[in-house]
């Protein structure tokens, strides 16, 4: 029997934080998290349904090869895990406002976001990833034996969640209403995502539009 073809890939550029942090010996950016992300994606996220959701930073999304789309995605992944988790895949955030510190109906503990995309284990139930928190429970905050800190695990749950927000209703990438506060306009995580997509691959056509604009209207931004 034949194996299925494999889709064709391509690791994503470095965000400006990679590049920083391997000059300066920090936390970079793996490789293989590239392939995670783009074996993860569904077709609906790499069809020209996506192209208008995905407009805002890559605005040749319709005209790009299957392969193009994929990196573009694994960018963006890389951007939302630089902005949340400084790009280390045990980040551990507890917040202490009343405003969000409400109680995980899995753990049935105070929530907290963690991972290289600040998930939490409800998400296990909402959108149907692999988190298991009764092998976890057993294990330190930070040990990188956790499901809901693997790499793997945490990004496929990060395309799920994505694929609710774009496909299933219908938003925009960036959103006053995302999972992630990073990805919503006008809040400080926002501003540091957006710094990360300087970078965003060329095939994007985000690099050519800024060209053409007339200075005065970059400067106005």
């Amino acid at each position: 029997m034949q194996a299925p073809a494999q889709p064709a890939m391509q690791p994503a550029p470095a965000t400006p934080l990679d590049v920083k942090k391997a000059e300066l010996g920090g936390t970079t950016w793996q490789p293989e998290w590239d392939v995670v992300v783009e074996k993860a994606l569904p077709a609906d996220m790499l069809s020209d349904q996506a192209a208008r959701s995905v407009r805002v930073y890559c605005p040749r999304f319709r005209e790009e090869t299957e392969a193009e789309r994929r990196e573009f995605w694994a960018y963006i992944f890389q951007g939302i895990a630089g902005a949340e988790a400084g790009l280390n895949p045990t980040s551990d955030v507890h917040h202490l406002d009343a405003a969000v510190n409400k109680v995980d109906p899995v753990t049935r503990r105070p929530s907290r976001q963690e991972g290289l995309l600040q998930l939490k284990y409800e998400d296990a139930e909402r959108y149907g990833c692999d988190f298991d928190w009764e092998r976890d429970r057993t294990l330190p905050v930070k040990d990188p034996g956790r499901t809901i800190l693997s790499p793997e695990k945490n990004l496929g749950c990060g395309v799920k969640i994505m694929e609710n927000q774009i496909v299933t209703q219908g938003k925009p990438l960036v959103s006053r209403t995302s999972y992630w506060a990073t990805l919503q306009p006008g809040t400080a995580g926002y501003r540091v995502f957006a710094k990360q997509m300087a970078n965003v691959p060329a095939a994007c056509g985000m690099h050519a539009r800024r060209a053409s604009r007339p200075r005065t209207e970059i400067a106005s931004r």
